[in-house]
Formats: structure tokens, C-alpha cells, sequence
């Protein structure tokens, strides 16, 4: 839930600590808001998850709850205001995700110690399912909680946080031995510090750089894509020279576990772009031109989207428990079909839809992605030796993580370049049509796109702010309530925004059928007891099951 809690009371944030989110110095604040804690959870899982292999995964799972909680009570006590107050909620955020990390990258290979393989699939489909389910609950509690105090964002966190520490110092026990070795610090800082240059490079993509409407062309974020690419090559050549290396490459070699990380990335990134454009299409466009305040979009935006979360609940427990029986293929697979399948839905909506079907194609979605999230998880700890849990667990939240974190880069962008096209014209007619002097609109409409695009994700009338007081005061009153009112912005941007979603949902689609294909390849599940080592010769692979012999008896 707090990965996602702060998407949709950003308005409410911002107004709280007194930040005009629309300014374009402010657009980083935002931003990183959204962004921070996602990065450090893609970064860091992966190193959190060997420490958990290595000094014990409880140990390690417990002191992430006691970060956790310290970090949310910080966060609801922030004493300063504008640009101060920003950084201090980013600087925390960054804090809980380090808390955070320490949970989900040893939550799972915890459960995988402790059930047999025969339940390991409903146990691993609860702890998947809750804790994506727990992301789009995020946007409902956001909203609710938001309309009351934008502090108490962050504190609903505070007791959950606070309890699950006692009960998790009092309650979890080590069912595995740890495995003492060397920390891989050469591959812990090329890897972080690639992954983190690399995203953060992707986040100032979005934003506009001189006269582009983004901001691939600056030569900073040429640089970090660049040295990003490069300091995970360098990871990667470090990690096959390394004795114990904290990245197993060679877990790779295993089909299984290859094709379900796979898949899991790119089902990360649609469902990223997903929620994002939902939250878009809901808060900025439907739900104004529907009566809805601006104010009040947070709220109604989370629960319009229930059918999502609702389709999680349903599937996720159900598939997993189904898959310890059939296996992972089938149901992921399946899942993976649907998810594709409602992305064409959505694709063929209207922007002022009808809310059925709109929530019947979300239904669908969430069903597609809880049948895919339970099996795909299992398949994946499934495949790999005890030994290496900790690790495996934390390589596949750091896929699923940096595929979320490179949604925003990637769908904000194609929205971006889609908004440039259209949304100038579109604003400066509709403006001109309602007594605005063409000047005047030619400026407003000259603005960066993406100052257009962050107002509708927030759910954010920008005219009045756009327009000068004396600009307003020239016209008639029936004008200016027309262009501050709840359909005039909505409506001037539907269209250019339904040709941005277009290519986003296509985008999507497209992903979720590339991996329905990974995980059809994924072969039939079989524990395995044993990976070879950086280096060691493969020719023994069990090519019918994509998994790794076990050791012979002595």
C-alpha cells in the first residue's frame, strides 16, 4: 500500500506543504515523490536478499519492519513547508522503501522455507496477490485519506508498521541456516549504481528538455542511459569473476526461472503504464466531465478502480493453490492472454465510457494478472535451490520493481509525444473560442505538454492558474465559468489524450502477449536441488524441463 498511497493524494500533499505542483521547477518534487521509493526498491532487493542468505532471512526481515516504522512515523511529522517540506517527505520515502526492500526481498524465500512444495504455490499466491492487491488498495485508502488530512497518508502506516515489528521480532523464527560468505562489494555498487543512473536517467527523460516536448535529447540524460547501460555491463562481467557473487547469472540457465523473470518484467511494466493512465483517464477526465469535483477525484478515481483489485483477491489465491496441482504454466499463461485481451478492450473504449463495461474490462484485468502473479512466483522460487532463495527472491521483486519504475519512463513518454502532437492546437482554439485573446492562449498553449499531462494525473483544473488574473477579468462571467469549470479542460484534452492512450495500451498489449510467450516456454515446473556455478559446464541441462538435474547420491 505504500509503495502506491502517494500517487493519488499528491494533489492533497502539495497542497498541505504549500507547493504549486504545476510550476516547472516542481515537476522533479513530483516526481521523485512518485519515483523514490521505487527506485531504491529496485535497486536494493537484490542485495537485501543475499544478506538474507547469508545472516538469515528473518533477521534481516525483521529489521526491515523496524526501519519501516521509524521512516512512516518521520514521514507524518514533516515540519517544514514548500520545497523543504518536499524533501523531506522524498528523503523518508526513501528511508521506508529501505525498510521496505528488507520485507520483499526475503518475504518470499521465508514462505518457500517454510511450506512443502505442495503448498508452497497458495502460500507464495497469497503473499503475491496481497501484496499487489495491497498496491491499487493503495489508491482507495490514498483517496479516502487524503479528503480527511494529507498527513494521515502516512499516518495509517504508523501502527500496522509498529505492530508488524513486535509481532515479527516475537512471532518468525529461522527455518533455514544461514550460508556465511564474502559481501560482493564491487558487484553490490556497480550494480546499484547502474540500476540507479540508468532509472533515474528514464525519469528525466520525461520531463522537457530546451524546445522538445521531452527530454531525451539532453545530454545529462544521455549520459546516465548511457553509463547506466554500461555500469550493468560491467556488473554483469564482474558477477561471472566473483566467488560468491550477489547476482547469480547463472540462475538464468534455468528455463524456469529465466522465462518466469522474464515475464514478470514486462507484465510489471504494463500493469505500471496501466494504473498509471487509469488514474489519468479517471481523475483528470471522466470523473470532471461526470459532475465530479476536482477535489474529490482522488477518492472516487480509487474506488471506480475496485474491480481491479477485486479480480487480484479472486484469482490470486484460487490459481495459486490450482497450480500446486497442474502447475504454473497453464494458469500464467491463461492469465497473461486476459490481461492482453483487456488492454484491446480498453483500447476500443471511448474516453467518456460507459462505467460497466469499463469495470467489467478491469475485472478482467485483475482476474488475467491474479492467475498470472500466484504461479508465476511459484514457478520461479520453485525452480531454484534452497541455498539460493534469498537471492532468487530478491532478482524477481527487482524485475517486477524496475519494470514499475520504467513504466512511468516509458508510458509517460509515448503520452508525452502523443499529447505534442494535438493537445497545442486543441488548446489554443479551444481557448480563442472562449473569448481568450489569441496572444495569450499561443502562450498558454506553447507550455510543455507534460505540465498538461501531471494536471490531469492529478486531477487538477489548470485553466485558472494557466490564465493570468487580468486575462480571467477581461471576459464574461459565462466565460470564465465555462473555462474553470468541471468539463471544459476534460474535454479539450480527451481527444488528444485518447490518441496518447492508443499507443500506450497498444504498447501493453503487446508486452502482455510477449509474455504469455515467455511463460508458455517456461516448461513444466520441477524442483531442483542444485545450480552450477559462474563458469561451470552446462551440457547436462535437462532440455524437456528447463530445470537442473539434482546432485547424485553418494
Amino acid at each position: 500500500m505504500d509503495a502506491s498511497i502517494v500517487i493519488i493524494s499528491l494533489p492533497a500533499i502539495f497542497r498541505g506543504i504549500g507547493l504549486d505542483p504545476l510550476a516547472p521547477g516542481n515537476i522533479g518534487y513530483l516526481l521523485w515523490m512518485i519515483l523514490g521509493y521505487l527506485l531504491v526498491s529496485a535497486v536494493l532487493v537484490v542485495v537485501l536478499g543475499r544478506l538474507g542468505d547469508m545472516f538469515g532471512r528473518v533477521r534481516i526481515y525483521n529489521l526491515g519492519f523496524l526501519i519501516f516504522a521509524c521512516a512512516s512515523v518521520a514521514l507524518s511529522l514533516d515540519p517544514f513547508r514548500a520545497g523543504a517540506g518536499a524533501l523531506w517527505l522524498i528523503l523518508w520515502r526513501i528511508a521506508q522503501a529501505f525498510g521496505g526492500s528488507m520485507l520483499t526481498a526475503n518475504s518470499a524465500a521465508i514462505l518457500t522455507d517454510a511450506f512443502p512444495a505442495r503448498q508452497c504455490g497458495m502460500a507464495l499466491g497469497i503473499n503475491q496477490i496481497t501484496a499487489l492487491a495491497g498496491q491499487f488498495l493503495g489508491l482507495l485508502a490514498g483517496g479516502l485519506l487524503a479528503a480527511v488530512d494529507w498527513r494521515a497518508v502516512f499516518w495509517v502506516s504508523v501502527p500496522v508498521s509498529v505492530t508488524g515489528t513486535v509481532w515479527s521480532y516475537l512471532s518468525l523464527r529461522e527455518t533455514a541456516a544461514g550460508k556465511r560468505g564474502r559481501i560482493d562489494w564491487l558487484g553490490n555498487v556497480t550494480f546499484a549504481a547502474g540500476a540507479g543512473i540508468l532509472l533515474a536517467g528514464i525519469t528525466y527523460g520525461i520531463q522537457p528538455y530546451g524546445g522538445s516536448a521531452t527530454g531525451w535529447g539532453n545530454p545529462w540524460v544521455l549520459a546516465g542511459l548511457g553509463g547506466g547501460v554500461l555500469l550493468l555491463a560491467l556488473f554483469c562481467l564482474v558477477e561471472t569473476r566473483v566467488a560468491q557473487p550477489m547476482f547469480q547469472l547463472s540462475l538464468f540457465k534455468v528455463r524456469a526461472f529465466a522465462a518466469g523473470n522474464l515475464a514478470a518484467l514486462l507484465t510489471a511494466i504494463a500493469r505500471g503504464g496501466l494504473q498509471f493512465m487509469l488514474i489519468i483517464w479517471l481523475q483528470g477526465i471522466w470523473l470532471p466531465l461526470h459532475g465530479y469535483d476536482f477535489e474529490d477525484t482522488p477518492l472516487w478515481a480509487g474506488i471506480f478502480m475496485l474491480p481491479l483489485t477485486l479480480g487480484f483477491l479472486i484469482a490470486g489465491p484460487v490459481s495459486g493453490y490450482l497450480s500446486d496441482r497442474y502447475g504454473a504454466r497453464l494458469f500464467s499463461t491463461t492469465g497473461l492472454i486476459l490481461v492482453a485481451g483487456s488492454f484491446l478492450g480498453l483500447l476500443a473504449l471511448p474516453v467518456d465510457f460507459t462505467y460497466g463495461l469499463f469495470a467489467a474490462l478491469l475485472l478482467l484485468n485483475g482476474l488475467g494478472q491474479g492467475m498470472f502473479s500466484a504461479p508465476n512466483t511459484s514457478s520461479i522460487m520453485g525452480s531454484v535451490p534452497a541455498e539460493y532463495r534469498g537471492v532468487a527472491s530478491g532478482m524477481r521483486s527487482t524485475f517486477q520493481n524496475s519494470g514499475t519504475a520504467l513504466s512511468i519512463g516509458v508510458f509517460f513518454s509515448l503520452m508525452v509525444s502523443g499529447l505534442a502532437t494535438s493537445l497545442p492546437s486543441a488548446l489554443g482554439r479551444g481557448l480563442t473560442a472562449h473569448g481568450v485573446p489569441a496572444a495569450t492562449a499561443h502562450e498558454v498553449a506553447s507550455l510543455p505538454p507534460v505540465s498538461t499531462l501531471f494536471a490531469t494525473f492529478l486531477g487538477h483544473n489548470p485553466i485558472s492558474q494557466l490564465l493570468s488574473s487580468g486575462t480571467l477579468e477581461q471576459l464574461s462571467a459565462a466565460q470564465r465559468e465555462v473555462l474553470t469549470g468541471h468539463t471544459f479542460f476534460p474535454a479539450l484534452v480527451s481527444g488528444p489524450f485518447h490518441q496518447g492512450l492508443t499507443v500506450v495500451f497498444t504498447v501493453a498489449a503487446g508486452m502482455a502477449l510477449i509474455s504469455a510467450l515467455a511463460s508458455a516456454l517456461r516448461g513444466p515446473r520441477e524442483p531442483v536441488d542444485q545450480v552450477p556455478a559462474a563458469g561451470q559446464d552446462t551440457r547436462t541441462e535437462r532440455k524437456d524441463t528447463g530445470t537442473w538435474p539434482t546432485a547424485p547420491s553418494s
